[in-house]
């Protein structure tokens, strides 16, 4: 069946399918390529590849390039998350980096990396999960909240590929990293020191969906972790609560391209559900002195 597809024989779904299989291995290629490789005129490609793009099944690289989404590549890894995640993201991290003076992320884990979202205080845009370069997970706080809470098979996987020295001070014994993700377990709190920057530490919290299930977790980063660890823990307690409670009524729609898009999303959404977030920030203020 052809669909409304303008070359008989040849299905609208057969043409996306096509689409689908040439960024399969996480390969990227040029629309141009795209089209070649499809065996399409280059003006059906660009049709299709921009609403597969809006739809978040696409990503386009800084090199105009074109890769599987984020959802594909969660369906390629077996990963689960809430398609509203980013939608109630937004305003936390606003207020997380705007109220406290640091940079604020919120990362979901994919494979064996760390996709993530993040605000900084000066206000600049929201870099989209395809537009931010992957975080290690056993290198840094958001990756460790989510492998702590994660499926041991997931720990697993990341310590037979191996740990990745970063500084002096990354984790590459898989024991201490085990003995660390319990810790977090208990805590629900994760930590990292100068671990995968020299320089730069970070105390992150899990984010937990309505079926209990880990789906993100939110960092800061702080100047030092022994000092500044109850003022930082208290405000992402607050915002993954908020958060937390927005995703089970949140609508499961529009998230892939929230996610997908460059522009930032608009300002009022979910402000009143956490305002608190903003006051906790504040109430901790001089506790949690860093600059971006």
């Amino acid at each position: 069946m052809a669909g409304d597809s303008a070359e008989p024989g040849r299905s609208v779904t057969s043409k996306v399918a096509a689409i689908l299989l040439t960024l399969q291995a996480n390969r990227k290629h040029s629309l141009t390529e795209i089209a070649h490789l499809t065996g399409m005129p280059v003006s059906t490609a660009h049709r299709l590849v921009t609403e597969l793009e809006g739809l978040g099944l696409l990503e386009r690289t800084d090199d105009a390039e074109f890769r599987a989404g984020l959802p594909l590549q969660a369906l390629g890894y077996g990963t689960s998350y809430s398609p509203g995640i980013a939608e109630s993201a937004w305003c936390a991290l606003e207020d997380l980096a705007t109220a406290a003076r640091t940079r604020a992320r919120l990362g979901i884990l994919i494979g064996l990396q760390v996709a993530f979202i993040e605000r900084r205080c000066d206000h600049g845009p929201v870099p989209t999960f395809g537009q931010a370069p992957r975080l290690p997970a056993h290198a840094t706080a958001l990756g460790k909240a989510l492998l702590a809470f994660s499926p041991a098979e997931v720990l697993d996987h990341i310590i037979t590929s191996g740990l990745q020295r970063y500084t002096p001070y990354t984790l590459t014994d898989p024991e201490k990293l085990r003995r660390c993700l319990v810790t977090t377990r208990r805590t629900r709190v994760a930590l990292a020191r100068w671990e995968f920057q020299q320089g730069t530490s970070a105390v992150a919290v899990p984010l937990f969906g309505a079926d209990g299930a880990v789906v993100a977790a939110l960092e800061v980063t702080v100047p030092n972790v022994c000092a500044d660890l109850h003022a930082a823990t208290c405000v992402l307690t607050v915002a993954a609560r908020r958060i937390s409670r927005e995703l089970v009524t949140v609508p499961r729609t529009g998230y892939f391209a929230l996610a997908t898009e460059g522009h930032n999303p608009p300002p009022e959404r979910g402000s009143n559900a956490l305002k608190s977030v903003r006051q906790v920030t504040l109430d901790h203020q001089e506790r949690l002195q860093v600059t971006s």
